[in-house]
């Protein structure tokens, strides 16, 4: 048994000094790890190197060489062995005849679940889109980073090496694997608070996309540089001066900002590279809390502060856990110079976030993981309140937006929002009731609209009431991903009771052409269509046609063949859904706008004859009896009408013929308003000198609100003609 064992440590010690990216990764791992977690690591490579035996990369190298580089990665990081080993098998799974469970039987079920986490869903699987698969791989991952934070920092170590060797590929490919780092990636490692690699993934990034900028950018810089490094020095030496007098130890460093967040900045705020006075700054680290204020008070004494330019993410850290003191002051010549203010533990936990100090058994760095056990708690209820995985990364995406305002109760307690938050994204932040019976809401006591853009130290107010609902218009302006996935979940189930209501409405109409209607018909004749159509029960069937995709024609075609009272309790339901008007033409009443559509090509309005159409995948559409697609379908037809009571607006056109005179666009626009009308859009539409013609898109109530709206615009000076467009 002795002699096996020494036999295969023979075998591993062989096999690392026949390859240099091993012995890397085992000349870091040995630095911090003890023998046994530098055994598992070397039996991780045998079985991996085994798995991938004769697979190459597209550069040419043996693909062996790609998880050791990402595993050594890691050991950079001080990770645990099992993230490293993990890390050396990531891709067993997904490229190799090697299962989870060949995994599990070698390494145990936390290695296998950590390489499960990373691998891609099975090939096998047939998505529809590119854009499908990665959302449907990406929710996996997120899935099971919930269980183990180390399936993401695997993933990200991966993710970092992969662009490490992007030369290889294609530069379509290049580009859009560089795109997908940039708006997935950089942001889950700016998140987990892991500046270091998010850091090097922004540069390659940035480099693949735009080579140009990336060049000039850094040209730009280093011609900066020779200015600015005496006047660092001088500034340095005068705050370790003022530090020495009062007994504060600490290091000074300068910092250079990277040149994607300079075009960033560039970018965001429209300024030239001159502008940007934070390219370089200076970093100060020191022993205590207490001292990072004592330091921050000594610089303001030497240097007069720029106003408005103090930041606090040590009382008040940031969504990653990250903290420091933040100051820009006047240096000589009063150029602006940016000061950060930490601990060596802030300064350690700024560049590896989530990683720094790794202990699992202990729970890891106790702030990273509560800040990452937070998202992930976010992630979480997104997932719950999502109904596709497309949706849910888009939420994820919203949610990895990097800025922060900061805002508070009525109670004073803080909200932490991400830039451009509306009144209705604070409201979902306190509770998902709050933003679901959100009405109202007063910002620092004065009365503002719900999409109203918060800023750092308001305080809001919200006023919410029983009756109070989302309103589809507030996917507009909310950019949180909890307010987003909690509105349309609210939404699609206010969908579903409106199409069950119109379903059953439109069905019963559809029967009473064959003389019977729905609470007549025998249950077992129910119960067979809908094993037809495999729906499990009858509001499901009502949705379905409510939605346009059963022909309510040809279902009570099927049904209408025997007359029989169904059950008392079947009978309660369904009086319940039909209400009175079961017989009549079926009435809108225009708060059916998540199940109805009302035809562009006609726009009907109130008190305009309408006929409906169904159409599978379209829904249920609304048309002006006189519109010629009617002519063109007459087997869907649904008869309808409009209700005596009619709520909303709606849309319409119509068409100003005028004389070619300066302020006439105006005048028109001023009656419009005046009528209150609002103006959707407003097209230019042709000209012949020395008349013009505009077709304005507009909401009215109804027909009466239209012709006193015309009646008015003909009398404006310079109007030849107004009427509205059949379309």
């Amino acid at each position: 048994m002795a002699e096996n064992s020494n036999l295969k440590t023979n075998n591993l010690n062989q096999q690392s000094s026949s390859n240099p990216a091993l012995n890397n990764l085992l000349k870091k791992s040995k630095l911090y790890l003890k023998t046994n977690h530098i055994i598992l690591i070397r039996e991780a490579y045998a079985f991996s190197n085994e798995s991938h035996q004769g697979q190459l990369r597209k550069s040419g190298e043996a693909y062996i060489n790609h998880p050791l580089s990402v595993a050594a990665i890691l050991a950079e990081m001080k990770m645990d062995a099992v993230s490293i080993a993990a890390a050396i098998l990531h891709d067993v799974v997904e490229d190799t005849a090697a299962g989870k469970e060949d995994i599990e039987k070698r390494f145990g079920l936390e290695i296998a679940n950590i390489v499960d986490g990373v691998s891609k869903i099975d090939k096998n699987i047939k998505f529809l889109s590119r854009d499908e698969a990665q959302a449907e791989n990406f929710s996996k991952m997120m899935l099971a980073m919930s269980d183990d934070l180390r399936v993401i920092l695997v993933k990200l170590a991966d993710r970092l090496h992969n662009m490490r060797t992007l030369d290889c590929l294609s530069k379509e490919k290049k580009i859009r694997i560089a795109k997908e780092t940039l708006e997935i990636y950089v942001p889950i490692a700016l998140r987990l608070g892991m500046n270091k690699l998010r850091l090097e993934l922004e540069e390659i990034s940035f480099r693949t996309i735009n080579p140009l900028r990336y060049k000039i950018i850094v040209k730009a810089v280093e011609n900066h540089k020779g200015n600015k490094i005496k006047f660092l020095e001088d500034i340095k030496d005068k705050i370790q001066e003022r530090l020495g007098d009062i007994n504060i130890k600490a290091k000074i460093y300068a910092r250079q900002k990277n040149p994607y967040s300079i075009y960033k900045k560039m970018k965001k705020k429209k300024l030239s590279f001159n502008a940007v006075y934070d390219i370089y700054g200076l970093r100060v680290v020191t022993e205590k809390i207490d001292d990072c204020y004592r330091v921050f008070g000594a610089s303001h004494n030497l240097f007069k502060p720029v106003p408005g330019k103090f930041k606090d993410y040590i009382a008040i850290p940031k969504s990653n856990g990250y903290q420091a003191l933040h100051t820009v002051l006047f240096g000589p010549n009063a150029i602006p110079i940016e000061i950060q203010i930490r601990t060596k533990e802030m300064d350690q936990f700024a560049e590896s976030g989530i990683a720094s100090h790794w202990q699992y058994k202990t729970g890891g760095h106790s702030s990273a993981q509560a800040y990452a056990r937070d998202w992930l708690q976010k992630i979480i209820e997104m997932k719950q309140n999502t109904s596709n995985s497309i949706d849910l990364l888009e939420n994820i995406k919203v949610d990895l937006f990097p800025d922060e305002i900061y805002v508070f109760t009525p109670k004073g307690e803080i909200k932490e929002l991400p830039y451009r938050s509306s009144v209705i994204d604070y409201a979902y932040s306190v509770h998902s009731d709050v933003g679901n019976k959100c009405t109202a809401a007063k910002i620092n006591d004065l009365d503002v609209p719900l999409s109203t853009k918060l800023s750092s130290g308001q305080t809001i107010q919200i006023i919410t009431t029983p009756l109070g609902k989302p309103h589809p218009s507030w996917l507009e302006f909310v950019v949180t991903a909890k307010a987003r996935s909690n509105i349309k979940s609210y939404l699609k189930n206010m969908q579903a009771e409106q199409a069950s209501d119109l379903g059953l409405r439109i069905l019963d109409k559809a029967l009473n052409d064959y003389g019977t209607s729905f609470t007549e018909i025998p249950y077992e004749s129910i119960r067979r269509l809908l094993n037809e159509y495999n729906l499990k029960d009858e509001k499901i069937f009502f949705i379905e046609i409510g939605l346009g995709n059963i022909s309510p024609h040809l279902a009570a075609q099927r049904i209408a063949n025997k007359k029989s009272f169904v059950k008392e309790k079947y009978d309660s339901f369904v009086s319940k859904l039909l209400g009175a008007r079961a017989n009549e033409l079926i009435a809108i009443k225009g708060t059916e706008g998540l199940v109805l559509n009302y035809a562009k090509c006609c726009r009907p309005i109130p008190g305009d004859d309408i006929v409906g159409l169904t159409s599978s995948g379209n829904g249920f559409v609304v048309h002006r009896s006189v519109c010629h697609n009617i002519k063109k379908s007459r087997s869907n037809r649904i008869f309808i009408e409009w209700s005596d009571e009619v709520s909303g607006e709606f849309q319409t056109q119509i068409r100003v013929f005028s004389e070619k005179q300066r302020g006439v666009l105006a005048n028109v626009a001023g009656v419009i308003s005046r009528l209150s009308c609002n103006i959707e859009n407003v097209k230019f539409d042709e000209v012949q000198n020395p008349y013009a013609s505009f077709v304005f898109t507009i909401d009215v109530k109804n027909r009466k609100h239209l012709a006193d709206l015309i009646k008015e615009l003909k009398k404006v000076k310079n109007i030849n003609k107004v009427m509205r467009t059949i379309g």
